[in-house]
């Protein structure tokens, strides 16, 4: 895609995403098999691939801008590549199978369009971004809407575990943090999801 078009292109998705418009974002596909109560979702999602950088939380600029430039061509293609959502933030598992502290808030990840992952997608080149193959797996999420403060997504993260626990899941990670717009959408209109990776059906 040639660069000039490519920034025009991510400028007015930017743009309709204030408004809440983000059906020009690719989303992975995912089947809902359950919903629980207060609007919690089961999802199953088939495998991914995704870029990712340690993070020390969803508002972690110095992330966001390393999995920025890796698709706008900080890789070894030099390619640009669309963006997609959510960008996810946090849910480093609770087992000993991740070397990231839970105070160091995890890693934050951009899922890669579904043409980019068959067709291979390029190493980055940037120090601490790294390519991660995402396995199926089952997801239970809690949406809601507004400005997100860390109040707000304890309050949120809370009903999801009570909800969880209720229902007999057991969470295999830290509850992440779904984005699926800009920072400057407004409040009402943002699509805002807490949600856990799943360690029983």
């Amino acid at each position: 895609m040639d660069k000039v078009v490519y920034f025009l292109v991510t400028l007015v998705e930017s743009a309709l995403g204030i408004f809440g418009v983000r059906a020009l974002y690719e989303q992975p596909a995912y089947t809902v098999v359950a919903r629980l109560d207060r609007g919690v979702e089961i999802r199953a999602y088939a495998p991914r691939l995704a870029v990712e950088t340690d993070a020390r939380g969803q508002g972690d600029g110095a992330a966001f801008g390393r999995l920025f430039r890796y698709i706008t061509g900080a890789n070894r293609a030099g390619s640009r590549i669309a963006m997609t959502a959510p960008v996810e933030t946090g849910g480093q598992r609770i087992a000993m199978t991740v070397p990231v502290e839970q105070g160091a808030g995890g890693t934050m990840r951009f899922f890669l369009p579904r043409a980019v992952a068959e067709a291979g997608a390029p190493e980055p080149t940037e120090a601490g971004v790294r390519l991660v193959q995402v396995p199926a797996e089952r997801v239970a999420a809690l949406g809601f809407s507004g400005r997100v403060t860390p109040e707000v997504r304890a309050e949120r993260e809370g009903v999801l575990t009570r909800v969880l626990a209720a229902a007999g899941h057991t969470a295999g990670e830290a509850p992440m943090f779904m984005g699926y717009d800009p920072p400057f959408a407004l409040p009402f209109l943002r699509r805002n999801e807490v949600a856990v990776r799943l360690s029983s059906p």
